[in-house]
């Protein structure tokens, strides 16, 4: 079994052993997601250097953590979808254009 997979069936279980996943509706996971992405984002709110590194770690587990249950709920391959996303992301930003700058890509 792969790292991922693992990783997954242990989220999984620590749901399924405290009965949480009647809480975890694809809604509820997308607000959950988008929580703690910002309370990724506050651990740099004051100073984007000088910031506590085990704090973002902690956030950062927390947002991956949600993903990883909402492609669980939906059934999707988290592996497959990143990869379909790389794809249209390549096609949207060529190297020749989007290299070393920030513009959006309709504006390339």
């Amino acid at each position: 079994m792969e790292r991922l997979d693992m990783l997954r069936a242990r989220i999984e279980k620590f749901n399924e052993d405290r009965n949480w996943d009647q809480f975890h509706s694809p809604a509820n996971l997308a607000k959950s997601i988008s929580i703690e992405a910002n309370e990724l984002l506050e651990c740099f709110q004051w100073n984007e250097e000088d910031y506590n590194i085990e704090n973002v770690k902690e956030e950062l587990a927390d947002v991956i953590n949600y993903c990883l249950q909402m492609a669980n709920k939906l059934n999707v391959d988290v592996i497959d979808i990143v990869n379909k996303k790389m794809d249209k992301s390549e096609k949207k930003y060529p190297v020749e254009k989007a290299k070393g700058v920030s513009t959006k890509y309709n504006k390339l």
